[in-house]
């Protein structure tokens, strides 16, 4: 019986090492690959038109990156034979991912780790170690 699969993508090599190990290991399961559009993450992204920000702009100008990631995905998913299905979501990154494990009755997470430590991993966080703390169903964290 398969089981359901969840590889949350970024732009990071990091991901489509996780997408790869997950085509790999488990290319006889049901793999979803999901993109997490995170409104905090939004102000980073330029966007000013006139003094003022675009919210619109920035919005529609990472949706077309979402889904320029998830061809990638898909794109990568036909080089080893594998069909998957992707998602988009919006919300906290690290609670949107957990949510759509809980949400969707996935098995297990397949997730990259940028493999930080030290200072910088305690102050930039990690999303890995969150979904880690946070899951309700085992998650391998590929480095």
């Amino acid at each position: 019986m398969s089981r359901n699969i969840l590889v949350p993508i970024d732009s990071s090599e990091q991901s489509r090492e996780a997408l790869d190990y997950a085509l790999t290991e488990h290319a006889e399961d049901d793999i979803t690959v999901i993109h997490v559009l995170d409104p905090a993450e939004q102000y980073a992204y330029g966007g000013v038109e006139g003094g003022m920000v675009n919210h619109e702009a920035i919005q529609e100008q990472r949706r077309q990156e979402a889904q320029q990631l998830l061809a990638e995905a898909t794109e990568q998913a036909d080089a080893h034979d594998v069909t998957i299905d992707t998602e988009i979501q919006t919300g906290s990154t690290k609670r949107a991912i957990v949510a759509y494990a809980d949400d969707h009755g996935m098995d297990h997470i397949v997730i990259g780790s940028h493999g930080r430590s030290g200072a910088s991993r305690i102050l930039l966080g990690s999303v890995a170690e969150a979904v880690t703390r946070r899951s309700s169903v085992p998650v391998t964290i590929v480095r």
